[in-house]
């Protein structure tokens, strides 16, 4: 016999504070979440080798021959994992184009009125902090799609510089695709420079990206971190998230 048939009262209906129903929605396709974490760790590993690379360590003593080739091996994984990163990146982009509706290249440029509206609406409320959560995007949100397009951008440019300096070292076709770049961009000086300089963009979007990803976590409770491994999130029946 259940609690409501000996007349137990629902404390939440008469207090009006009735829990919040939730739907399931698969957001994160297997190609997408497989994208996330690939580019996860190669992305981490090109950034602690590559700081090496430019910063390298200095062995004052090593006592066997193997030992000292550990920097032959920081820039082994360095290469390895620029190739793992470009091949990676190569499938996201084509996914783009034949993923789901959260996975689509349109989702990533505000060219609607409600996307611009939820960027200065997103601004406010994990920016400013002036304001509490208007509408929950299922997919990311339109500021974070966005700044998701320049980062895109950001893994061409870095992508095209890593393999200039390569090419002067390396046989092999990808990189010796890229030997031009070292002359328009007026020398290796030049293009270790910006090469350098978009690895500590990298840092900074991994901090910030880790943290909003917690915090959204935490201030919606849809399984933000959760989606990334299984692909699901979980809507509001009641249609307080933002319709797409």
């Amino acid at each position: 016999m259940s609690t409501h048939d000996v007349g137990t009262r629902d404390i939440f209906r008469l207090h009006h504070n009735a829990p919040v129903e939730y739907r399931r929605i698969y957001v994160w396709e297997i190609p997408v979440r497989a994208y996330h974490w690939i580019n996860a760790i190669a992305l981490v590993a090109l950034c602690i080798t590559g700081f090496l690379i430019g910063n390298p360590m200095h062995l004052a003593h090593s006592d066997e021959a193997y030992q000292q080739y550990w920097f032959g091996w920081v820039r082994f994984i360095h290469f390895s994992a620029a190739f793992v990163y470009v091949f990676n990146f190569a499938a996201r982009i084509y996914w783009g184009f034949v993923g789901n509706r959260y996975a689509r290249w349109n989702n990533f440029f505000p060219l609607t009125k409600a996307q611009r509206k939820e960027i200065v609406d997103v601004v406010k409320t994990d920016v400013l902090q002036v304001k509490l959560h208007g509408p929950i995007s299922t997919g990311h949100n339109a500021l974070a799609a966005f700044i998701y397009f320049f980062t895109f951008l950001a893994f061409v440019a870095q992508s095209i510089t890593g393999f200039a300096l390569y090419s002067s070292m390396s046989n092999s076709w990808l990189p010796r695709m890229f030997t031009w770049v070292v002359p328009l961009m007026g020398g290796e000086f030049s293009v270790r420079f910006w090469h350098h300089l978009f690895l500590w963009f990298f840092v900074c979007f991994i901090v910030v990206h880790v943290y909003l990803a917690f915090y959204h976590d935490y201030i919606e409770g849809r399984g933000t971190i959760s989606s990334i491994v299984g692909g699901w999130k979980f809507d509001r029946v009641n249609g307080d998230n933002k319709p797409e």
